[in-house]
């Protein structure tokens, strides 16, 4: 199922009852990490078998062991392999159990989770209804690691529907190898190690070590710079150093030995909260070496939650996560690192912790499940195949309707749903292009990619009223757009923010004051701010207006900004932190099976009828409904009889590419003159669709052609008013949309005027009449 490009329509299915079985190199009862904090959660709604390492055994054939946690939704399964078994038929043993596993249990298509790339091997033959990697180490800069671990990994890429990293550095190093990849750096359980600030008593075998106590839990391995740990033991015999965790890989003899040197050896996690709370600073004394490259570790929030000031080598995660709090601070050197534990000893938790606070409060983990499982979700509905698409129905124009509505975008295709659902009117929806979603228009290329025909539509909103109305008829894709704006050599975010700035000038910018006084510094005043430039120069200056807007806004509106209304570039914030999100709305989402289909659905009504490639003079000239509501250029409806109201037009060039991925974000914007587009787009960073090849856009605006962008001008918005005193006198038409009511709207600024539109009409009392009335 690695290649999805059958057009789909319908809601997401529910999958809850889908079982899930996990492939761990972790033991579900060793140390509880980021399968099980997931897996638990996930076994609230369903059965998870959770499908361990073999474990060799003497006995002649291989056995699978069966171990349920009671109320957990959790079966342990643990395959016993014959020791003196090769490579080969230790694989053939596997894939038997997994099948003999699945045959009893009576599962067809489950969903296979991986956290091991080795486990694979012997599991790719089972159809499955989405596979998934949740990548949270490079196991294969692991000690032991076997040799086929990436040519494994590359096949589960593959193959995989949804790809989680367990951190920001394992994002960046897979980003451009699968298209539905997303970054999930370590979760906290804030409740459980948060007790620690209400007073928890130390745990007993630590209770009564002198001095002040210094501590790591987790597991030893290689990845801990046991040599670190000794040079602080025998710098400060006066502290006590104590080491939680079970050993793994290494011999005990190969520990260092002195008196103030504790290892305690593993700890339940019911009991981990005791010993921070008898710790003065947490530890994180990893070696930096090749296991710890791309490590996100757990214990980093797990920490703070309890209050404690940690101290760490340069993990890149780490000091990219947290490197900037002052309860957090990073050594790389023995010296440095005491000389840290003596700074964290010295720090005011009261100081802190508000810091802390603010950075770990949506780390939860049931904040990431939540987003995962929306994931997980979308995965497992792009693998459905499905049969039966809403019936939709072409008018034989046989009349007479209660309504004709002209344009079948958003806001004809709302008011025709509403008219006949809500309203029990007969509605007639035509539109002159031969489909339906006006601009939002989307469809399956020819190489089977998903494409939006006009350019890219990313639907955002606040308003919880509408994201529920638009969920009768859609599931959702969580999709957060960025855009970045090609400068010289750099790809740097928009809106400009602080990454910009310290991208473009080689800055150091460390925080929203220092970017708010650079970019002060550099603002111009201007009086009045009466134009799109001098909103711009008034903000940030001469120099980034004419790198970022100058050339960028000539390209889009054919004019210089002075020209444009301030409007315009008001649109366009600049933000004086690192949140590189264009929109900032509380819910950002695509429909999960495009827009299209959510039109289909929308309009599936026995009271609508349709009619397409169908202009609509034609049908007005016929009579056959005593209303109109009409979403076209309102212009247009009257002949144009005061002038054309000027609007920019868009032409696209969409190309196919022979490769995964083109570009790292959806829209990469060209402000420079000499290149003749504004914007390239890829799709497949808005749809998470997986496939081989990638499809883009390039968008290039001109005077000619369909309507997109009416021009702020105050002499347009005053021919504008004109037509709109006209249609005051034509009470049987209704103008709504963007084109009828000239105004740049977001899609759900269309959706909210087109069902505010149907509450006026329909607390008309004569609305209430349901015969329909020929005209």
């Amino acid at each position: 199922m690695n290649e999805h490009v059958t057009p789909h329509s319908g809601r997401a299915a529910s999958t809850p009852d889908i079982p899930l079985i996990c492939f761990s190199h972790l033991r579900w009862d060793f140390v509880l990490q980021r399968p099980q904090h997931l897996m638990s959660r996930f076994g609230r709604t369903r059965q998870i078998y959770f499908f361990e390492e073999h474990i060799p055994t003497d006995h002649h054939a291989p056995y699978l062991e069966y171990h349920p946690y009671e109320g957990t939704g959790i079966v342990s399964l643990r395959p016993r392999i014959p020791h003196h078994w090769d490579e080969a038929r230790r694989e053939a043993g596997l894939a038997g159990l997994l099948d003999m596993m699945l045959r009893l249990n009576g599962i067809v298509r489950p969903i296979l989770w991986f956290y091991s790339p080795v486990m694979f091997g012997f599991a790719r033959h089972v159809e499955a209804a989405a596979v998934v990697y949740d990548c949270m180490d490079e196991l294969a800069n692991f000690r032991f690691a076997p040799p086929n671990l990436k040519a494994l990994e590359a096949d589960l890429m593959e193959r995989a529907d949804l790809v989680l990293t367990g951190g920001a550095s394992l994002f960046e190093a897979r980003r451009h190898r699968h298209d539905n990849i997303h970054a999930f750096p370590s979760g906290v359980d804030i409740g459980h190690f948060g007790a620690v600030r209400e007073g928890l008593a130390p745990a007993a075998d630590i209770a009564q070590l002198p001095g002040k106590r210094l501590g790591y839990y987790g597991v030893i391995d290689e990845r801990i710079d046991l040599g670190l740990i000794d040079r602080l033991a025998e710098a400060k015999p006066d502290w006590s150093v104590i080491m939680v965790g079970p050993l793994a890989k290494i011999d005990p003899r190969d520990l260092p030995n002195r008196p103030n040197l504790h290892f305690l050896g593993q700890r339940a996690y019911a009991d981990l909260p005791h010993y921070l709370a008898g710790w003065d600073v947490a530890l994180m004394p990893f070696a930096i070496n090749d296991a710890t490259r791309f490590i996100s570790p757990t214990k980093t929030p797990e920490y703070l939650a309890a209050g404690l000031p940690v101290v760490s080598t340069p993990i890149t995660d780490v000091v990219e996560t947290y490197g900037d709090i002052d309860a957090v601070r990073i050594a790389a050197s023995p010296e440095d690192f005491i000389a840290a534990c003596e700074a964290a000893l010295a720090l005011d938790p009261a100081a802190y912790l508000p810091a802390v606070d603010v950075r770990i409060a949506s780390m939860g983990w049931d904040e990431s499940f939540r987003r995962i499982s929306t994931l997980l979700d979308a995965a497992v509905a792009n693998g459905q195949q499905w049969l039966t698409a809403p019936r939709i129905r072409r008018t034989r124009r046989d009349g007479p309707y209660d309504y004709l509505i002209v344009g079948a975008g958003f806001a004809g295709s709302v008011l025709a749903e509403r008219l006949a659902s809500d309203g029990g009117k007969r509605v007639l929806l035509c539109d002159r292009r031969p489909h339906i979603g006006g601009n939002a228009y989307d469809h399956f290329d020819r190489a089977g990619i998903l494409v939006h025909k006009y350019g890219p539509h990313i639907f955002h909103t606040n308003s919880e009223d509408i994201v529920a109305y638009l969920s009768r008829f859609t599931a959702w894709r969580p999709y957060e757009h960025r855009v970045l704006a090609a400068v010289g050599d750099h790809r740097v975010p928009m809106p400009i923010n602080r990454t910009t700035l310290n991208t473009l000038y080689g800055l150091g910018l460390a925080s929203d004051a220092e970017t708010e006084a650079f970019l002060q510094g550099r603002a111009e005043a201007v009086d009045p701010i009466s134009s799109a430039r001098d909103v711009v120069v008034s903000q940030v200056g001469s120099e980034l207006y004419r790198t970022f807007f100058e050339g960028y806004t000539r390209k889009q509106w054919g004019l210089d900004p002075s020209a444009l209304d301030k409007a315009v570039t008001a649109r366009v914030p600049t933000r004086f932190n690192t949140d590189d999100r264009y929109f900032l709305d509380r819910f950002q989402a695509m429909p999960l099976h495009g827009y299209t289909a959510m039109f289909e659905k929308m309009i599936d009504h026995d009271g609508i009828e349709l009619a397409l490639g169908v202009d609509h003079r034609e049908l007005r000239n016929q009579r056959l409904a005593p209303h109109t509501i009409f979403t076209g250029p309102i212009d247009e409806y009257f002949d144009h009889r005061f002038g054309a109201l000027p609007y920019r037009s868009l032409a696209f060039r969409h190309e196919t590419l022979d490769q995964r991925r083109f570009q790292p974000v959806a829209v990469v914007n060209y402000p420079a003159p000499e290149v003749p587009y504004t914007r390239i787009t890829e799709y497949k960073h808005l749809t998470g669709q997986v496939h081989r090849q990638t499809s883009i856009t390039y968008e290039f605006p001109q005077d000619d052609g369909d309507p997109y962008y009416p021009i702020p001008r105050p002499e347009n918005a005053a021919l504008y008013k004109r037509y709109e005193a006209l249609a005051h006198e034509h009470p049987q038409v209704t103008f709504v949309g963007r084109l009828g009511t000239y105004r740049y709207y977001n899609m759900d600024q269309v959706v909210g005027q087109a069902l505010a539109t149907y509450r006026r009409m329909s607390s008309v009392p004569e609305f209430r009449q349901t015969d329909a009335v020929s005209a």
